[in-house]
């Protein structure tokens, strides 16, 4: 166990580097118990869930008031692997070079995490008769928000008015992101010798016809304001065991983003009708978060950010998910924010960084926004 000494947010980011929480294959338990130790110590209300050996989330609670939900902050414990380009930085040491953290999970998203742990140390003590806050911090969102996804159907959430998640924005408050929906397609043949084609039926060529129909797909959806037209990217194809056989299966992967107002399940029909007699395996389906930014708790989280960011904050969206779609079947219609220090052109990168400054920025924003919502 690391010490819980008083640390700043620097400091407390490096602490949380050290914890190797790859995913796969995750590991987050250490590192949940860590943190929740240190909010128990400082007062608050923990709870952990492990929806599998090892993979433990974290819920923790101050004060609260009948007339107005907690402000949520949430972040994930996990990281990516190291890829396969070698580090010039120790991955899990927490170096520093002028004002960069180096690490595997430095910008993406412990210095997040730290950030948010800080600003619930500084208001312990200072939230009863308040609506409080609920400090959220999940295990497996690399690779499909499972950790969130298993948490919002457990009794431990609560209730939540706003929510702040601190993911890599620069500081840059975010309004929402893109939904996501990715399945395998799954086609069936029959084998037969690689000389004798006539006698088996090639899956593979089943899925190249269906390929050539989804490379022109028409999602029939307006474009969006501010986050644009949906997308659809096949990412992976496999099919076959050798080259002397007729392929008896044959399989691809699919990413969509989609944007508010789309119907994934219609969506989705339409998409099993066109890809015929495909078997789809849905392992994603997360709506888009998106909070008008001319809501009223919107206006003053662009009014706290605005001196660090050196403008009045605009409009944008994140292009990556984040938990706050499963945690919104919960937290059910609460304005949203994707706001944390990291670097997001650093997510998932060699020699990962964050930017000192901002994290230790990260930590006013996010008192600020406390203060502001427990008033």
């Amino acid at each position: 166990m690391f010490p819980m000494a008083d640390q700043d947010a620097v400091s407390l980011t490096q602490t949380l580097l050290r914890f190797d929480t790859v995913n796969p294959p995750g590991r987050e338990r250490d590192c949940a118990r860590h943190a929740g130790a240190m909010l128990e110590a400082w007062g608050y209300s923990v709870e952990f869930f492990e929806f599998a050996e090892g993979r433990t989330s974290v819920v923790a609670r101050a004060g609260g008031s009948e007339g107005k939900a907690p402000l949520c902050l949430t972040g994930h414990l996990d990281v990516v692997p190291l890829g396969s380009r070698p580090w010039s930085k120790a991955p899990f040491a927490g170096e520093t070079d002028g004002d960069k953290l180096f690490g595997r999970g430095a910008s993406d998203m412990k210095a997040g995490v730290a950030a948010i742990l800080l600003a619930a140390r500084a208001f312990a003590k200072k939230l009863d008769g308040t609506p409080g806050i609920v400090v959220v911090l999940t295990a497996a969102e690399e690779g499909g928000c499972l950790g969130s996804a298993q948490l919002a159907k457990t009794r431990l959430l609560g209730r939540a008015g706003a929510m702040i998640v601190g993911e890599p924005t620069s500081n840059y408050p975010l309004v929402g992101h893109k939904g996501s929906i990715k399945f395998h397609a799954r086609f069936r043949g029959v084998s037969a010798h690689g000389s004798m084609p006539e006698l088996g039926v090639n899956a593979i060529y089943k899925a190249a016809k269906a390929l050539g129909r989804l490379e022109d797909f028409d999602f029939q959806a307006r474009a969006h304001p501010v986050m644009g037209k949906p997308t659809l990217n096949v990412g992976t194809i496999e099919g076959g065991s050798t080259v002397n056989a007729v392929p008896d299966s044959a399989a691809f992967g699919v990413d969509i983003r989609t944007v508010p107002g789309m119907d994934h399940e219609a969506l989705l029909a339409k998409l099993r009708a066109q890809l015929g007699e495909a078997e789809l395996e849905v392992f994603s389906n997360l709506k888009p978060v998106w909070t008008a930014p001319d809501a009223e708790w919107i206006q003053r989280v662009f009014e706290i950010c605005k001196p660090y960011v050196g403008e009045a904050p605009a409009a944008r969206t994140a292009p990556y998910m984040t938990d706050a779609a499963n945690l919104l079947k919960v937290y059910s219609a609460a304005p949203t924010v994707v706001l944390g220090p990291g670097e997001a052109a650093m997510a998932h990168q060699t020699d990962e960084y964050a930017s000192m400054e901002r994290i230790r920025q990260s930590v006013a924003i996010y008192e600020a926004l406390i203060r502001d919502w427990c008033r």
